[in-house]
């Protein structure tokens, strides 16, 4: 293989997208009266609700400790059992255990990506009490099937939408039909926040327990006390923790917010690009895409037949690298993890993810990509392919 890289510069597989007016919009705040859960936190709450399309949003630090809130509101607890996917960050699984759960991993579908309603119904037992679909690189789960699954067995759905703000699915955006959604504000993802997560939900007891839970388990509502001293007057009434997101955060995520559309639009154009040009690429295949849902597209997964190629997985992700593109895998089966492993967790119980796993690349996509990017990316997974090809 020709040793110049396709590449002078490197080019990340993700990038937070930051403009002049998301700046503004930070040090404005910094200028003002409140740095921590102030009015631009309720603003962006409040802004974040009407996009999604629902009653509530609830801020976090971050998206596990939103996933953590989420658990806690739906009372997941000691002998309960949560259905997951491997295939997603440890997140989704953790958040369970935080809460003394247990996480039962179903096994994906092997065009989607996604979890298998089919393998999460024969999952249920007495002690399920959940389910936690993720969106998977921002292609939406089959809700209907799962919704009617929990409707049948009297389960809570939360949704790990970390990869799919913006998605849709039936004509409804993501996080707007189950009990309650996950959103991730990191870097990385469709709009940032720096750090951060949210919760959006229609049921309000939820909500208000997510509210109190990301501060301590303090309350002042004076319809919530049990007794009153007076108005400097607050209690405890659970163990919280603090999981608040800041003004200066949430000044950031309003800003970032505005761009949303846009920033989907242009991944989408970019997965166009790639799509028509390895399409045609035998030795991979392009991801799924559902007639009646719109991925946002976080992540593009390239999927390798390796045995149509003279390298592994692993020379082809160095080849790449060394094309100055940055790649990446996502993920490794939460299940194969060490900490899951020592759980009791074995190699072989979602032998679909175990093999998706072993077979697939993330190459880069995010707004801030140029066409020139794109085609430099085109241009390398093509020179490597083209090089190992049997």
């Amino acid at each position: 293989m020709e040793n110049k890289p396709v590449r002078e510069s490197y080019l990340p597989y993700g990038r937070q997208t930051i403009e002049d007016d998301d700046i503004q919009a930070v040090v404005e705040v910094l200028k003002g009266d409140y740095l921590t859960t102030g009015p631009a936190v309720q603003k962006f709450e409040k802004e974040f609700a009407e996009y999604v399309g629902v009653k509530y949003a609830v801020t976090f630090s971050n998206g596990t400790a939103a996933l953590h809130g989420a658990c806690f509101a739906a009372g997941i607890g000691e002998g309960d059992e949560v259905i997951t996917t491997p295939m997603t960050f440890a997140a989704s699984a953790n958040c369970v255990l935080y809460q003394g759960g247990t996480p039962v991993f179903a096994d994906i579908d092997n065009s989607t990506y996604n979890i298998d309603p089919k393998n999460i119904e024969e999952l249920i037992t007495e002690k399920t009490k959940a389910i936690i679909p993720v969106h998977f690189t921002g292609q939406p789960v089959a809700l209907d099937e799962i919704h009617a699954i929990a409707k049948e067995h009297n389960l809570i759905v939360i949704e790990d939408a970390a990869h799919a703000l913006g998605a849709t699915y039936k004509g409804s955006k993501i996080g707007s039909t189950s009990d309650m959604t996950m959103f991730s504000l990191h870097p990385v993802k469709h709009i940032t926040s720096g750090e951060g997560g949210i919760i959006t939900t229609n049921n309000k007891i939820y909500y208000e327990k997510l509210i109190q839970f990301r501060s301590h388990g303090i309350t002042r509502d004076n319809d919530k006390l049990m007794d009153n001293h007076g108005p400097w007057y607050y209690e405890m009434q659970f163990l919280g923790y603090n999981y608040r997101l800041t003004d200066i955060q949430a000044a950031l995520g309003s800003s970032q917010l505005k761009k949303i559309d846009r920033f989907v639009e242009t991944r989408r154009k970019y997965v166009d690009m790639y799509n028509k040009a390895f399409q045609e690429v035998p030795e991979i295949t392009i991801p799924f895409q559902a007639d009646d849902c719109t991925s946002s597209w976080h992540l593009y997964i390239i999927r390798l037949h390796l045995e149509q190629l003279t390298a592994t997985r692993k020379e082809i992700f160095e080849a790449l690298l060394r094309e100055n593109i940055g790649v990446n895998v996502h993920y490794i089966p939460v299940h194969l993890l060490p900490y899951y492993q020592q759980l009791g967790y074995e190699k072989g119980i979602c032998p679909i993810a175990e093999e998706l796993y072993e077979q697939i690349i993330t190459i880069p996509l995010f707004p801030g990509m140029t066409e020139d990017d794109v085609n430099d990316v085109i241009a390398s997974v093509t020179k490597v392919i083209n090089h190992y090809r049997k």
